[in-house]
């Protein structure tokens, strides 16, 4: 990356933090090598910066990592795609048209446990509490997934399976049930067992039970208005319960070029499983959703594929281009960012997708891929 990049990286993490975020660490690799950057601190109220090899919550960024156990499950021949997902989870009477592709791929109309947009803008909110004090006391409480999926399942259809896109956690738990139900054991251990072991991912983290961030880490906030008053409360510890095979997964921004690389490159799934996972619709041109991945289209023609990722206190995004030539990858943790002050708000989304244009950006890359 050439001087210039660096720079611009350096005002897009400082901008994001004056808009509100209390860390941000971004490492981006392309032509020139790798660069690691980070701007605001590990945690508010303490100078110490955001630790170079620390770990962050990485939110639904998990879900490329539970799309390729089931696609290598997929290719031993325990499942296929275009199965109805009722012959694996017959519990949820599930009709046929929702099969295992469509959950994957955000298709099977099924409402999100953990909250919905309607169609006008306004939120629609999911099985947890509102940010508050009682939203913070139940973050470490444990879900069972049978619980958060049963409360989708109750929710309004927003269409018919595979007739539009309807991003929805729902989907990804079911996704874990049945990485179970084939395997015999826990979505977290299939994660270890085929990916984060073999390609020596030491600081990535499935966690099932543990609530806390080990080693060094930053801090993730939530700030909520109380009796008007601004109160700003530190949430890294909370159950990975609340998303499981949708958004559970701890890891590093080095781990997480490592994965994307190895992804796409082809050392972690067989050539007709990669190719599934690479092939999006809508097709290109337009922005599309695969078996586990999107696909994202910035300036200057070029196209990244990869995942966005939210937890509370939280975020990542992570895209490379599909040769694995050139990738990014973003960390940062909210600080006191008033939810209820739509100005402010709309500032940090505005820094954020900044930082993230940015990022990809500033890549040398040869060849848009």
């Amino acid at each position: 990356m050439s001087d210039d990049g660096r720079a611009m990286l350096s005002r897009s993490m400082e901008k994001l933090v004056a808009a509100g975020a209390a860390g941000v660490q971004v490492r981006v690799h392309d032509a020139d090598g790798d660069w690691t950057g980070s701007a605001g601190v590990a945690e508010l109220g303490r100078p110490d910066p955001v630790p170079a090899g620390g770990r962050f919550r990485i939110g639904s960024v998990t879900k490329p990592f539970a799309a390729a156990v089931v696609l290598m499950l997929c290719g031993q021949g325990e499942l296929a795609l275009d199965d109805p997902v009722r012959r694996y989870l017959p519990q949820w009477g599930l009709e046929d048209a929702v099969t295992v592709r469509t959950v994957l791929m955000h298709i099977s109309g099924l409402a999100n446990y953990s909250g919905d947009n309607r169609p006008d803008g306004s939120s629609e909110p999911g099985v947890f509490p509102a940010p508050g004090p009682e939203y913070v006391q139940r973050l470490e409480t444990s879900y069972p997934p049978e619980e958060l999926i049963r409360f989708g399942l109750t929710r309004e259809r927003r269409c018919v399976p595979g007739a539009g896109f309807a991003y929805s956690n729902t989907n990804y738990l079911l996704v874990q049930l049945i990485i179970e139900k084939i395997t015999g054991t826990s979505y977290a251990d299939q994660i270890r067992h085929r990916i984060t072991r073999p390609l020596g991912m030491r600081d990535t983290l499935v966690p099932v039970e543990r609530t806390d961030i080990p080693g060094p880490h930053a801090h993730g906030y939530l700030a909520y208005r109380q009796a008007g008053e601004l109160t700003v409360v530190d949430v890294t510890r909370s159950s990975p319960t609340w998303y499981g095979a949708a958004g559970s997964v701890i890891s590093t921004t080095a781990d997480l070029d490592l994965f994307l690389y190895a992804l796409v490159s082809g050392q972690v799934l067989d050539p007709p499983r990669l190719a599934e996972m690479l092939t999006f619709v809508p097709p290109p041109p337009g922005p599309g959703v695969s078996a586990g991945l999107f696909r994202k289209d910035f300036q200057d023609g070029r196209t990244a594929v990869g995942h966005f990722g939210n937890v509370p206190g939280f975020m990542c995004f992570l895209y490379g281009t599909t040769d694995g030539a050139a990738r990014m990858v973003l960390s940062a943790t909210r600080g006191a960012v008033d939810r209820s002050d739509p100005v402010a708000v709309k500032a940090f989304l505005a820094a954020t997708d900044e930082a993230v244009t940015d990022c990809f950006s500033a890549l040398r890359v040869p060849h848009a891929g």
